[in-house]
């Protein structure tokens, strides 16, 4: 499974991105994908968490309103989309994978990770 996320960049308070994830290797149909961001100093969390067959998707507390995740099978592409950015979400973002339907949000569960992608949000 290869993994590769793109969109990061510097935005103001308020603005938005979209995050790319474009998987390959397998196919995903009984996958989770999530997206994990990490600030510095903080431990890696799951910001947002679904299943590639498009049902029960998951978002922390934090993001809820604000963040959305979606998938293109047909591109095999998953989306974070940001906004209403706050500077809190400055973090290195990270997309990942598991082969189970088996909710966890630890980032150990996830054996499948892409490389991380800088969102940085000015205040």
């Amino acid at each position: 499974v290869q993994l590769q996320a793109s969109g990061g960049g510097l935005v103001q308070t308020g603005g938005s991105l979209r995050l790319s994830c474009a998987a390959s290797g397998r196919t995903f149909i009984s996958y989770a994908m999530g997206w994990f961001r990490q600030a510095p100093g903080k431990e890696r969390e799951l910001v947002a968490r679904m299943y590639w067959s498009g049902d029960s998707t998951y978002y922390a507390d934090s993001v809820k309103g604000r963040f959305t995740i979606s998938r293109d099978s047909a591109k095999n592409t998953v989306y974070l989309q940001m906004n209403s950015l706050k500077p809190e979400d400055t973090a290195i973002y990270y997309c990942a994978a598991r082969s189970s339907k088996t909710f966890t949000t630890t980032p150990s569960g996830y054996p499948y990770w892409g490389q991380g992608t800088q969102v940085t949000v000015s205040s």
